[in-house]
């Protein structure tokens, strides 16, 4: 047993467990027990007093968050690792560029240190692949000759599955994560979508460098071959024999390897040093929790920690998420081909509702949310598929009983500003793409997975303390329930007259070539629908 893991909750230690016992194989890689100090609040943007109010949140209303990653990426002196979906633009990306050009102006060549490594990772989404020499001449276009620096841009795709975590990891130290996508106009523009991201002090942040390290390692796999070579060049939308897209830019081009290095563990503390040199009282247990998608034949260790958690609660569970229900065809309520409904998480959810009166407050993104961020379920959609699984599971229940739980336990709403599902303009709802839950007032999720089903590779973080769960509550969760929060969103009449209704598509063999297309082929519909930076130069695109 890890020395850190002394002291846990009983809802953290029910995650530690299946992580520790399931899967011991990627202890350090794609899970981990640590201590570190949670920074401040959580990182919410637009901010909680968009909640109170019906006006649209005012002009440079989240400059700050762009800002603030500029100032983590600046304190690296010798590691910076960067994880997002998609390219930066606006505001992101002149921080981006103004960091590495901090950096550069502080590290000259010639000063008898190695040149600082930072590495770029994206996900190379079917249809918008990422031009990473592209991306590359814009980060580095203002960099002096002398700068002692190396710069990596990667994007890789293993069927459809791509990297969706979003973090920056500074130097073993400094760590930021969550939710946010790095593109302005959905973020920091007019009629903003709500987020949520956290940062944190301490060995958590060596564990991100490590997951990183993993799709690094995929990329050299699969491109430093004569096949990978060629595959580069070859257009986005010709399909393609492989399965698999990686691609990646160096600089600079005649100094740098094509591949970056791995992150040095050598100078990092053991874990005896870490145990004693952790007196710090603002130092709480914190679990990483990874998934990397496709990349591993079978094993989700995240997910398993989620259904963990959900089981072990005795009181409350928290949620503020996108959706729970599956990516659907635009316009209409049928899921893409071979995706379905969450069953495990709505299992677990179910058992925690049924056995244990446990009660469940989610909040979603609105329907026909602005910037497609919604898969198109409202939330009495949402409470019939969670009771479906109380029935599934156990049979005998009745429909009076199922009543009384959705009256007593059962809480799902749209997120709101004053009490309008709406942005002052009256033309777009209001979206949610957080992906943050509490369980017990114990232990908090912040990171870069959905509940839905989407096999991507997702990375967060279990943060396990009572004081900083009631900060994150008073701070984020309270200003939104209080506005959110309607009865009519999840009217029980309807929750029991959905419950005969089907919302599953028919199953895609997608170990088929025809399956296959049909998945991919709408996957990259949705996600092309969701990058609002879709035609920028920095992607590729699809003839």
């Amino acid at each position: 047993m890890d020395k850190s893991a002394n002291g846990l909750s009983y809802v953290a230690e029910a995650a530690y467990e299946i992580l520790r016992t399931k899967h011991k194989s990627y202890y350090k890689s794609e899970w981990n027990v640590t201590k570190s100090k949670v920074v401040g609040s959580l990182q919410h943007t637009p901010g909680p007093s968009s909640f109170a109010s019906a006006s649209d949140p005012e002009e440079g209303h989240s400059d700050w968050f762009a800002e603030r990653m500029c100032e983590l990426m600046c304190l690296t002196t010798k590691w910076c690792d960067v994880m997002s979906l998609g390219a930066p633009d606006g505001l992101f990306l002149e921080k981006f560029q103004e960091a590495l050009q901090k950096i550069a102006a502080e590290n000259k060549k010639g000063n008898g240190k190695d040149p600082i490594v930072v590495r770029f990772m994206f996900g190379n989404i079917i249809g918008v692949p990422i031009n990473c020499n592209r991306v590359m001449k814009k980060l580095t276009e203002d960099l002096p000759e002398d700068a002692n620096l190396q710069v990596w841009v990667g994007a890789w795709r293993y069927g459809a599955s791509w990297n969706h975590a979003k973090l920056i990891a500074v130097d073993g130290k400094y760590l930021q994560t969550g939710g946010h996508n790095v593109w302005s106009d959905i973020y920091l523009k007019d009629e903003p979508v709500h987020d949520v991201s956290i940062e944190l002090e301490g060995n958590v942040t060596i564990d991100a460098h490590n997951f990183a390290d993993t799709q690094w390692k995929f990329i050299e796999k699969k491109q430093g071959t004569i096949i990978g070579q060629i595959l580069e060049n070859v257009p986005d939308f010709l399909p393609l024999v492989t399965k698999s897209r990686v691609i990646v830019s160096e600089y600079p081009r005649r100094e740098a390897n094509e591949f970056p290095p791995y992150y040095d563990n050598s100078t990092d503390p053991t874990d005896a040093e870490k145990e004693e040199s952790n007196t710090d009282s603002d130092l709480v247990s914190v679990i990483s929790v990874g998934r990397q998608g496709a990349l591993v034949d079978d094993d989700r260790p995240a997910d398993d920690a989620f259904i963990a958690m959900i089981d072990a609660s005795t009181t409350i569970i928290r949620m503020s998420l996108q959706d729970i229900g599956p990516i659907t065809l635009p316009g209409l309520k049928i899921p893409l081909p071979s995706v379905g409904w969450p069953k495990p998480y709505l299992d677990a959810l179910a058992r925690a509702i049924w056995l244990r009166g446990v009660d469940v407050e989610i909040v979603l993104s609105n329907e026909d949310a602005r910037g497609g961020y919604t898969n198109g379920w409202d939330c009495c959609d949402v409470g019939s598929e969670i009771i479906k699984r109380i029935k599934k599971q156990f049979p005998d229940a009745e429909d009076v009983q199922l009543r009384q739980k959705i009256e007593d336990n059962l809480r799902i709403c749209f997120i709101r500003h004053g009490g309008s599902d709406k942005y002052q303009s009256g033309k777009t709802r209001i979206g949610n793409h957080t992906k943050w839950f509490i369980v017990d007032d114990l232990v908090s999720y912040t990171g870069s997975q959905n509940l839905y089903e989407c096999d991507l590779a997702e990375w967060g973080v279990l943060v396990d303390d009572a004081e900083a769960t009631a900060d994150m509550i008073s701070y984020y969760w309270k200003p939104m329930w209080d506005t959110s929060f309607v009865e009519s969103d999840c009217e029980v009449q309807k929750v029991m007259d959905g419950l005969d209704m089907n919302r599953e598509n028919e199953a895609v063999d997608r170990s088929t070539e025809d399956g296959k297309r049909q998945y991919e082929a709408a996957a990259s519909m949705i996600a092309k629908s969701m990058m609002p930076n879709a035609d920028d130069d920095l992607y590729d695109k699809e003839e």
